[in-house]
């Protein structure tokens, strides 16, 4: 399917932010549609002024005011009628955050049957009311798309394909506040897949809503009773579409931890009385269970190892296309590396079983008395590192991790040590408070570790796709971000298990991270692309020790351009 975008933007009674936002689609070159839906006469003349300063801009006027949904969907049939494939809908007061409008229309572009919504984060401005309304709405959507692939149905901010979307359109879709929920719950039940991109959404003081909270929680209410009805004649196709393809796995962060406190407890009791042997014994049922009952680690890891085998080739580890016993011998690396983090912590790992790469680099860090970001990953065993580090009194390693998603695990690693939460740092998002807190711990001298192979935790954390193993994923800008601010020394830290020894690798990355403010995004590119490409250089020398069991490219990723 081609590609020739267009942006549609309901327009009722907005005359003072209408010019603003047409300024800011015109910088993407792409045609304006404006739907005048019955304005009064100040924004009819903004309308026209706007339309005269931008070529790009056309004018479509409905003579009365016939809701919202009646407007879009007229910019819907002359967008189409003019052969243009894909709407990009934008409201007209303002609300959106207009630089994500490149995000929807790469992603248009790599996957064109695709629906892109905006998934809005929130700032104080938003009216608590609109909140407690769209978590009823966000409920009945799931239920009406019998899936958790809608996560918000109300957003304005909303790429459609033109062609499908012209053929779920009649008199019985809802024209006023309702339509956004019900032309895309009418769009999931034919199968288009949803594709959800996390945008900031303010609601400005001065802001004019035209939301009325009766009427239109009537006929929103309406609609879902509708939508229901519908679903239940088609929830046998529904059902059998999610069983053959799967729902949209979760954000990483959100996934829940699996197994009990007393099958650790047992796990971490047979490891002090009868040894690490007969611990890693009682491993391979476990793993066994969790591979049946995983699927979403399983399906991650099938993926992963996939990627690995066609991007390097038979290997050593990989000799043929992996297969369900690789995924599990994948899983019986994560739960052995368990048993190492057991063995570290507890003061069982001599030094003599441990390769420094980088020992050098290391040692003059340490006598320079100079703070460090030092940016790790899920590769191998970061947290031997860290045992050996308090263990060899190194007190001013810092670890920033997110440890909401393994309760349980964490406290039996605190129960094995005592130091185990020892400069052990818990953050779910980086602010201001945060950047002065890890500054002042750098000006100290400290060591900071933080991992970049994990995508942020709050929904409004930017990412960068980098290509990762022939594939784009998102790596998280953060960590790059803080290196900037900290204005310190960076380095690289990779721990890898070969058997009886564990190697450290441990590289200078750069001096210091400048993101000059022209430029930004290609410094950021660069530094990051360079973290990528050495991860992806470890992933190949040890393919099973990456432990990213969730779907780090994300479901419907973008295709790398082909080679000539």
């Amino acid at each position: 399917m081609s590609f020739r975008p267009c942006f549609l933007v309901p327009v009722y009674n907005h005359p003072h932010t209408i010019a603003n936002v047409v300024t800011q689609l015109a910088e993407h070159g792409l045609p304006i549609y404006l739907i005048d839906d019955g304005s009064d006469t100040p924004t009819r003349e903004a309308l026209a002024r706007t339309v005269a300063d931008c070529p790009l801009a056309r004018l479509i006027i409905l003579p009365v005011n016939g809701g919202k949904g009646a407007a879009v969907i007229a910019g819907f049939e002359q967008a189409h009628a003019d052969d243009l494939t894909h709407a990009l809908q934008v409201d007209a007061d303002g609300q959106h955050n207009l630089a994500d409008v490149p995000r929807f229309l790469e992603l248009g572009a790599a996957q064109p049957d695709a629906v892109v919504c905006g998934r809005p984060i929130y700032d104080d401005s938003v009216p608590k009311s609109r909140l407690y309304g769209r978590s009823i709405t966000h409920f009945w959507v799931r239920v009406e798309t019998l899936s958790r692939e809608v996560p918000d149905s109300m957003c304005g901010f909303r790429l459609y394909p033109l062609a499908a979307t012209m053929r779920v359109l009649g008199p019985h879709i809802a024209r006023r506040m309702a339509f956004d929920i019900e032309i895309l719950v009418r769009l999931a039940w034919l199968g288009l897949p949803i594709i959800n991109v996390p945008t900031r959404v303010t609601y400005p003081a001065d802001g004019i809503s035209h939301f009325a909270m009766l009427k239109d929680n009537l006929r929103i209410s309406a609609t879902h009773t509708k939508l229901v009805a519908g679903m239940l004649w088609r929830a046998p196709a529904l059902v059998w579409r999610r069983l053959r393809a799967g729902d949209n796995a979760p954000h990483w962060s959100r996934l829940a931890e699996r197994g009990s406190s007393l099958g650790l407890k047992t796990v971490l009791t047979t490891y002090r009385l009868l040894g690490r042997p007969v611990a890693s014994l009682m491993l391979y049922p476990i793993v066994g269970y969790f591979l049946l009952t995983g699927r979403t680690a399983r399906q991650a890891s099938q993926q992963y190892l996939d990627r690995v085998y066609r991007h390097f080739g038979p290997s050593t580890t990989l000799p043929k296309p992996p297969g369900l016993t690789d995924t599990y011998r994948h899983m019986l690396a994560f739960a052995r590396a368990g048993l190492d983090k057991l063995a570290a912590w507890s003061g069982a790992v001599a030094p003599q079983n441990l390769t420094f790469h980088g020992q050098a680099d290391f040692d003059a860090l340490i006598a320079s008395g100079r703070g460090a970001l030092i940016i790790g990953s899920h590769l191998g065993n970061l947290e031997m590192a860290r045992a050996l580090g308090v263990a060899a009194r190194f007190t001013t390693i810092n670890a920033v991790v997110f440890t909401e998603h393994a309760v349980r695990f964490n406290a039996m690693m605190a129960e094995a040590n005592p130091d185990f939460a020892f400069n052990l740092i818990q953050v779910t998002d980086f602010g201001p408070d945060t950047a002065i807190a890890f500054k002042d711990k750098i000006d100290r001298g400290e060591l900071l570790f933080i991992v970049g192979d994990r995508t942020p935790v709050a929904e409004n954390g930017r990412t960068q796709r980098l290509p990762f193993l022939g594939q784009p994923a998102p790596f998280a800008q953060g960590p790059f971000v803080l290196a900037h601010l900290l204005e310190c020394p960076v380095y690289l830290f990779f721990c890898l298990d070969a058997g009886n020894r564990y190697h450290l690798h441990f590289e200078p990355f750069a001096e210091r991270i400048d993101l000059p403010r022209k430029g930004r995004e290609q410094a950021l590119q660069q530094h990051m692309g360079a973290y990528a490409q050495r991860l992806e250089h470890y992933c190949g020398q040890a393919p099973l020790q990456w432990f990213n069991f969730f779907d780090f490219w994300e479901e419907r990723a973008i295709p790398l351009p082909s080679k000539p």
